[in-house]
């Protein structure tokens, strides 16, 4: 086991016993990536096969994307992106640049492959891309294993539709789960003492708050969205992570759907009305209103 102090906490990199050289981050303790050297269209996570078949349906097999990827960690999707589309362009923003510093040396990145990683915040990164660079936009991004709220707005969203291509795909990785505690005083450190989604009026946040608003959100962006998770998670019924995809064109919702079904951890997807019925009415997040995601419970991740 490899073990450094980075920005965001103690981030250590634990070698797969199954693998010869698959190892899987964790910072304070929490899962982040896992990256096979050998094989790096090899994805380890669940969600991360999840982002995978977006990226694989985004456009015809092997043709070179422009991927801009919001949030770092080992690069996992990164080097997804460049050994399954060999000469795509891509450029990651990640904010802890000791931990990328840490990632980049010791599971380092193979020559040729063109990948950019920048240092800052990712909604910065976002606002000094062109118009109309990206094919592809992968958000990623966790602080202190939640979503920062100004990456969960409509005015960010607004951002990421002005960066992608016409017809081109908007990813994110959003973690939510059964409603928990009090919606006031967890805090993130950031002086923001919500957890991530507007309590009930008893003060209690309910199950799926954060993703459904997300859902709204993508759905007053884009023209079409999917989402795709654990049906266990979609229900409410264990905390864990969904992606949402969205678009200005069409996504490729049946073969999506096909994928998903065939996952070692079969997911669900929904589009269309029942995704509009999936919100519950939950109003679109804007900067004024916007909060991170909710924390994970104890035992999120044992």
């Amino acid at each position: 086991m490899l073990s450094a102090e980075v920005e965001g906490g103690s981030a250590q990199l634990v070698p797969d016993p199954d693998r010869a050289h698959g190892w899987s981050l964790l910072l304070d303790g929490a899962p982040q990536s896992y990256v096979d050297l050998d094989d790096p269209s090899h994805l380890g996570f669940e969600y991360q096969r999840r982002l995978g078949h977006v990226v694989d349906l985004a456009a015809p097999p092997g043709r070179p994307l422009h991927v801009l990827h919001l949030g770092g960690g080992a690069l996992s999707l990164a080097r997804y992106v460049a050994a399954t589309r060999p000469r795509s362009t891509q450029q990651v923003v990640e904010k802890d640049t000791a931990l990328s510093e840490w990632i980049r040396r010791e599971l380092p990145l193979e020559r040729g492959w063109r990948i950019r990683v920048r240092g800052g915040d990712a909604r910065e990164g976002l606002g000094r891309l062109p118009s109309q660079w990206a094919d592809l936009v992968i958000a990623d991004v966790f602080a202190g294993a939640r979503t920062p709220a100004h990456l969960t707005s409509t005015e960010f969203l607004h951002e990421v539709r002005r960066v992608l291509r016409t017809g081109g795909i908007y990813a994110a990785n959003i973690a939510d789960g059964p409603g928990s505690g009090r919606g006031a005083g967890v805090g993130d450190g950031s002086g923001d003492a919500g957890d991530g989604a507007d309590p009930d009026h008893r003060g209690r946040r309910r199950p799926l708050d954060h993703l459904r608003s997300q859902v709204a959100t993508v759905r007053e962006v884009f023209g079409t969205a999917a989402l795709t998770a654990d049906p266990a998670v979609l229900r409410g019924r264990r905390f864990g992570n969904a992606v949402l995809a969205a678009t200005d064109g069409e996504l490729p919702v049946a073969e999506l759907s096909r994928r998903s079904a065939g996952d070692p951890h079969p997911g669900r997807v929904e589009s269309g009305d029942s995704l509009a019925a999936f919100t519950g009415g939950a109003p679109p997040v804007t900067d004024a209103t916007a909060r991170p995601s909710p924390m994970p419970p104890d035992d999120a991740f044992k």
